[in-house]
């Protein structure tokens, strides 16, 4: 259903009689009596409410008045509490504070005492500390120098008392020493014989049939020794000048000076006993009065002169081997020391091959070089690590016998390392590889390369460990040989590049015996002559021996020079 127009007009219609009543109502003046009644109405009604707000505004007022009088005198009693607990509350602060300052400078006090307590407490304990290590480092050094040997040091074998047994390298099999069962035996040489003695046969072997000669002889010899003096006169009548008074006669043979002269025989078996055999001048003299029943008493001044008299009789023989070492491709050298009227003395000792030459000198160093084949030498010098002598030679090679020695005096005191062992290995390994090229082997540039490199593995190997410990103060043999070794790796390794270079100076080593021998037989030499002239004997009779001649036959002909007899 809609709403039409008809709806629309209606309510226009009431509104617009509302309206005209309204229009009617103020036009009577009906509406505005009524409105101004109501407006005073409503002026009384505020009127009245503004009287009821303003008494209640006053009582407010008063209160508020009131209330800010109470808190004013609370407030003032507060603030004189206040002021007088703040006052209290300072002059407790301050007191506080006072002994607050005075704890701070007791702790300060107590602090500075700690720390200088502390600081000197530190200082004894780095002196101790530093006390203590340099103990262990003396300790250490003593140690390696008591425990020095043959087997880690330059020192002989004979000069460390109640050494062990130096072993030989070869394996036990448990079978006692001497000849074993099943080996040829060999027997003792027979001589030309000078009597024949025959023996019968006995008559049961010889009446018996059933034995029959073979044709062979057995022959068994006694050997004797007889030292027989033989005494050859000479003479010769003497003549007289009846007027002068001249005395003459002939003369004797070249050489017979003396009422009593001793040929070579005697010469040559006295100086070989005392020289070549180390026996001492009394037990010479003695021993050969004794072999000769007495018929032969030789004076110690004579036999202690025949070392000078067969120095001067080969000065020509020793200018040959002086020659002969300054001309070899290489060779070896070593100095060796004894006794001489209460000080010492030194030998420089030269050889090559089965070429030596001993050399008395008063000192070791630069003078005992001076006038030795050494000193102008141009060829391969090996040698111990002297300073006078690895200055001379156009190439040097270290003996690696001394080496390995050094290393285990390393490994002995300075037990954390690894370098020395490793270098020690690398000794042995590059030894035997010189060996079997020696011994006829080929040349092999791969193992030499090898070795090489090995070499500067260890010495960086040795760099790395002595960076992370230094060595200690009193022992720093280890590391002066590393760096040696570094820094000059030729001299270390020249054996394996050319195998006429041996690794070791066993040569020169094993001539020094001889000398120390001789020293230690006399115990002090008396004068450095007496040095020089065993030196000079020395020289030749290791000459004689190479040439596999009889020492004694050639020393007696050497003195028979000059002697014609």
């Amino acid at each position: 259903m809609s709403i039409g127009p008809s709806f629309d007009t209606g309510i226009l219609r009431i509104r617009l009689k509302a309206a005209e009543d309204k229009v009617k109502a103020f036009e009577s003046g009906e509406k505005y009596v009524r409105m101004q009644e109501q407006s005073k109405a409503v002026f009384r009604e505020q009127n009245a409410k503004i009287r009821r707000l303003e008494e209640e505004l006053r009582k407010a007022h008063a209160e508020t008045v009131d209330v800010r009088k109470i808190w004013s005198e609370i407030f003032d009693d507060v603030y004189r509490e206040a002021n007088e607990g703040k006052f209290a509350l300072r002059k407790e602060i301050a007191r506080l504070g006072q002994r607050v300052l005075e704890v701070e400078r007791q702790r300060d006090a107590a602090m500075d005492r700690l720390r200088d307590e502390l600081r000197n407490k530190n200082r004894e304990l780095y002196e101790l500390k530093a006390a203590l290590y340099d103990a262990e480092q003396k300790i250490a050094a003593l140690t390696a120098r008591i425990n020095k040997d043959h087997t880690n040091s330059s020192k002989s074998s004979s000069q460390s008392p109640n050494h062990k047994t130096i072993p030989n390298g070869r394996e036990k099999s448990g079978k006692k020493p001497g000849g074993q069962k099943g080996h040829i035996h060999h027997e003792r040489k027979q001589m030309e014989p000078t009597e024949v003695v025959a023996i019968p046969a006995p008559p049961i072997y010889t009446d018996d049939p059933n034995f029959k000669e073979t044709g062979r002889i057995i022959r068994k010899q006694l050997i004797k020794l007889h030292v027989n003096v033989e005494a050859i006169e000479y003479q010769t009548p003497e003549f007289r000048n009846q007027t002068t008074g001249q005395r003459v006669h002939a003369a004797f043979p070249e050489g017979l000076k003396d009422e009593v002269t001793y040929d070579g025989t005697v010469k040559a078996f006295a100086y070989l006993l005392n020289n070549e055999c180390y026996v001492g001048i009394g037990k010479t003299q003695s021993f050969i009065k004794e072999v000769t029943g007495g018929g032969l008493d030789l004076s110690t001044g004579l036999i202690c002169s025949l070392s000078r008299q067969f120095s001067e009789k080969t000065k020509e023989e020793r200018d040959e081997v002086f020659l002969k070492l300054f001309s070899a491709p290489v060779m070896h050298a070593d100095f060796t020391f004894g006794r001489m009227n209460g000080g010492q003395t030194a030998v420089m000792i030269c050889a090559a091959g089965d070429t030596v030459l001993y050399q008395g000198r008063p000192k070791k160093g630069e003078e005992g070089v001076e006038g030795s084949p050494l000193e102008f030498y141009d060829g391969i010098l090996i040698s111990d690590h002297e300073a006078a002598l690895i200055k001379h030679g156009s190439k040097n090679q270290e003996c690696m016998a001394h080496i390995k020695r050094y290393l285990i005096s390393s490994i002995e005191n300075e037990k954390n390392l690894t370098w020395n062992a490793m270098m020690k290995e690398w000794i042995k390994d590059a030894v035997i590889y010189w060996n079997d090229v020696h011994n006829g082997g080929e040349e092999d540039l791969e193992k030499v390369a090898e070795l090489d490199q090995r070499y500067d593995e260890i010495i960086t190997t040795a760099k790395t460990e002595y960076e992370y410990e230094p060595p200690g103060e009193y022992f720093k043999d280890g590391y002066n040989l590393y760096k040696r070794m570094a820094e000059e790796k030729e001299r270390y390794t020249l054996f394996l590049h050319d195998p006429r270079v041996e690794p070791d100076n066993n040569l020169a080593e094993r001539c020094a015996r001889k000398f120390k021998r001789k020293a230690a037989q006399v115990m002090c030499f008396r004068s450095q002559n007496g040095v020089d002239w065993f030196c000079d004997g020395l020289s030749i009779i290791q000459s004689i021996k190479a040439a596999g001649k009889n020492i004694y036959e050639s020393v007696k002909e050497r003195f028979n020079a000059g002697l014609e007899v």
